[in-house]
């Protein structure tokens, strides 16, 4: 990646990174808590092979909203629950940046299901970064049964709203507490 690219992409990151943060109060983070169980819901209720991947999952992450927008540089940030065993295990604030054509708005639900233990224990100890290679699958019948998993982890995603046109780089990171 040249150089000023690579730049661009951590500056905008760090800027992204401020966005978002695990909630402090107990009441925000049992209104994130439901707001996840929900978006879970409804991903395997739209497409029920999705629940065979999770079963057989070491954990996953879910980010009920993440809010996405660019012109030339982007970024996106949102807050999740990560659940181990189908139960909640702890939170994370994920934090993107974008550089290239792009330009728009949009929001959609995030599922990040990990395939095996070592790929959660590094996300948990902050030694993970989905960069640019995790490639997402978008939410339709059938689609979790297809689920393939790069670098221990497999990304869905549920559109909910807007528009967004994107050929750029990108760099996503995943922050948790435990």
């Amino acid at each position: 990646m040249p150089r000023a690219i690579r730049q661009l992409t951590v500056v905008a990151l760090a800027l992204v990174a401020g966005c978002a943060s695990v909630p402090k109060s107990q009441n925000a983070k049992n209104q994130l808590k439901n707001e996840a169980a929900k978006a879970q819901q409804e991903m395997v209720a739209k497409d029920p092979s999705l629940q065979p991947v999770l079963d057989k999952s070491a954990g996953y992450i879910v980010f009920p909203v993440i809010k996405h927008g660019g012109f030339v540089v982007g970024g996106a940030s949102g807050q999740g629950v990560i659940f181990v065993q189908g139960q909640q295990a702890g939170y994370a604030e994920l934090s993107q940046a974008s550089v290239g054509a792009q330009i728009g708005g949009e929001k959609f639900a995030e599922m990040v299901i990990v395939q095996d233990q070592a790929t959660l224990d590094r996300i948990k100890a902050g030694k993970f970064d989905l960069g640019g290679q995790a490639s997402a699958v978008i939410l339709k019948e059938g689609a979790g049964a297809g689920t393939q998993f790069k670098n221990g982890v497999a990304v869905v995603v549920h559109p909910l709203s807007g528009a967004m046109v994107s050929a750029s780089i990108t760099g996503q990171q995943i922050k948790t507490q435990m």
